[in-house]
């Protein structure tokens, strides 16, 4: 591919509760990628050169459904959500969590099993800690696996 042709992947975000939405944006500007964020309606999001804003209904599972038809394989995918991860990684797309991990079929087994024991703790009454607060720090790392995923992607196109 050469430069200013469309690149053939874009970056899908679950951006209900994206705490990245800002370096995200930030880092596919600067690579030429287009991002997609999907809400709900009950989330604001603010219009930006180069995304795409797709608001749906406040359903269970709305917005997971919609990325779920929207991604393709090569497609960058970025969730906290274990369950719309796993299946992003069976549709041949890269998914990166919030603070820059990237569930791969190596981790997302493990993921799963821990959010099963820790809905069926809370069912039995038992308590579990959410996810600790982001940090500058995390923001970075986030940026900076981002932007080492997009180089490799790009390499990948002839970019």
């Amino acid at each position: 591919m050469t430069p200013g042709t469309p690149l053939g992947f874009s970056i899908v975000v679950d951006a209900d509760s994206c705490p990245v939405k800002h370096e995200i944006v930030v880092t596919a500007l600067q690579h030429g990628v287009p991002v997609l964020m999907v809400a709900s309606h009950d989330h604001r999001l603010e219009s930006l050169p180069g995304v795409e804003i797709v608001q749906v209904d406040r359903s269970d599972q709305s917005v997971d459904l919609y990325i779920l038809n929207r991604i393709k394989r090569g497609d960058i995918v970025v969730t906290g959500d274990f369950g719309l991860a796993c299946v992003a990684i069976g549709k041949g797309t890269v998914v990166l969590s919030p603070r820059g991990e990237q569930y791969t079929d190596a981790n997302i087994d493990y993921l799963m099993e821990r959010r099963h024991e820790g809905a069926r703790r809370r069912r039995a009454g038992g308590r579990t800690k959410g996810p600790k607060a982001m940090t500058g720090d995390d923001r970075k790392t986030f940026q900076q696996k981002l932007t080492k995923v997009l180089i490799g992607m790009q390499e990948i196109h002839d970019i």
